[in-house]
């Protein structure tokens, strides 16, 4: 596992300031209560705090609550991985005070996290070894091997897209055809533009929904987007981020290819229904958020195709707060949360697709469709992805001063595509200002 040197700086590092100051010992410190071990029959209620839909459904949790009657389990959802992160951070800051049982943490900001073990509990069990792919457990494990999450889903990206707005534009519309209208095995950005270009010309929707959503993917693609292997961090310096915001931004504003949103926003909920656009990146969990949007659209499809080849988009993390009542209880349930059965059940849920190695020969997976996608093999599709992004031969590096730094960007994307309040050159300008203020 790469080593991770440098500590968050500037806002990153007055969280960790406060995380210090805030108590005397760290909450690791102090020894769980012996009366509330897993297997006591204490009743009990455990939180799970997630974000945007994991897929754990209440009928889903009561299955935990009939097979642990002592056990109750509240679900407390987060509307974005921002507002999540916000508040997990803020309570750690305070002590812990207000934090979960269970707290879900995005991959693109574990690392900064895995700074400060002391304040999650140590998952390490042998009853879970080889249960996930093994690039799952190492961004998770500290350097003296401690495992401070257990990995829910990873996000291999597909294309979505409207297949009758897609016929309204004179393009092809069934999903292997639209998957070589778009390059194929061999698919690049630049075709994925193209197509995008001769869409706009004939229709009045969008090609895609965020110039953000795009640079994700793009960026996704890049090993060493902003630090080098070791955590130093290198700003914007990377020529590959100025060519991917570059390329966005000119095919969203230039040509007219984004419908200027930013995801999870009032007005890109209200796009679905109002025809705004034809396309988007689709990581498997973005399934759930696309039919609960276009509740009553249809036409709706997934293409098995990624531009570059593959890339992975998200995938998440259940921790256990140490300084937590019920740590050992806590454990326990995201064991099973996060066992091959219950997220082979959550991905039917809401398409999350497993990190779990046992999963991937689950037929329930394996051969699932999503009627609301026009029956498309998704377990089959996202399967392919997986072996595209294996494909890549690497993950890109998300050290502690990714999340600062690439905020920066996406804050600059989202200053020209959506609120329009500048021009791509001064935003990147604006940019570096705010990456040399973190002080990295």
């Amino acid at each position: 596992m790469r080593r991770r040197t440098r500590a968050l700086v500037a806002t990153a590092g007055l969280f960790g300031l406060a995380l210090t100051a805030a108590c005397g010992g760290s909450p690791g410190d102090a020894d769980p209560d012996p009366t509330t071990d897993a297997g006591s029959d204490e009743q009990i209620t455990l939180t799970v705090a997630t974000f945007n839909d994991f897929g754990y459904t209440e009928e889903l949790l009561a299955q935990y609550t009939a097979e642990h009657p002592n056990v109750v389990v509240e679900h407390v959802l987060a509307a974005r991985a921002e507002d999540a992160r916000a508040n997990l951070t803020t309570n750690l800051a305070s002590g812990g005070e207000g934090l979960s049982d269970i707290e879900a943490i995005e991959v693109d900001w574990l690392a900064e996290l895995l700074q400060y073990p002391d304040y999650f509990a140590d998952l390490s069990d042998p009853a879970v070894e080889g249960r996930w792919l093994e690039s799952k457990v190492a961004a998770a494990t500290t350097e003296d091997g401690r495992l401070l999450g257990y990995g829910t889903d990873v996000g291999p990206q597909a294309i979505c897209y409207r297949a009758d707005l897609f016929a309204a534009a004179g393009l092809p519309t069934e999903r292997a055809e639209v998957a070589e209208l778009l390059g194929g095995a061999d698919a690049t950005w630049d075709d994925y533009f193209e197509v995008g270009r001769q869409f706009v010309a004939a229709s009045d929707s969008a090609w895609y929904d965020s110039a953000v959503s795009m640079y994700q993917g793009m960026i996704n693609q890049v090993e060493f987007a902003y630090e080098e292997g070791d955590g130093t961090p290198i700003g914007l310096t990377n020529p590959a981020v100025r060519e991917a915001y570059d390329a966005v931004l000119s095919a969203s504003t230039d040509d007219g290819l984004s419908a200027g949103f930013e995801q999870w926003q009032e007005d890109w909920v209200a796009g679905f229904q109002n025809d705004a656009f034809a396309t988007m990146l689709c990581p498997a969990w973005m399934q759930a958020g696309i039919e609960g949007n276009a509740a009553g659209i249809e036409g709706w499809d997934i293409a098995d195709v990624f531009p570059g080849g593959g890339g992975n988009w998200g995938g998440s993390y259940l921790t256990v707060p140490a300084g937590g009542e019920h740590v050992e209880e806590a454990q326990a349930l995201a064991e099973w949360l996060t066992s091959p059965e219950t997220q082979v059940q959550a991905f039917a849920n809401a398409g999350t697709f497993p990190s779990q190695v046992d999963a991937y020969e689950n037929p329930d997976l394996t051969g699932a469709v999503n009627p609301f996608f026009n029956d498309a093999p998704v377990g089959e599709i996202f399967a392919n992805r997986s072996l595209a992004v294996d494909e890549l031969g690497f993950l890109p590096y998300k050290g502690p001063n990714y999340f600062a730094i690439h905020q920066s960007v996406q804050d600059a994307i989202l200053r020209v595509d959506v609120t329009g309040e500048q021009n791509a050159e001064d935003s990147w300008s604006a940019a570096e200002q705010a990456v040399a203020d973190l002080g990295l």
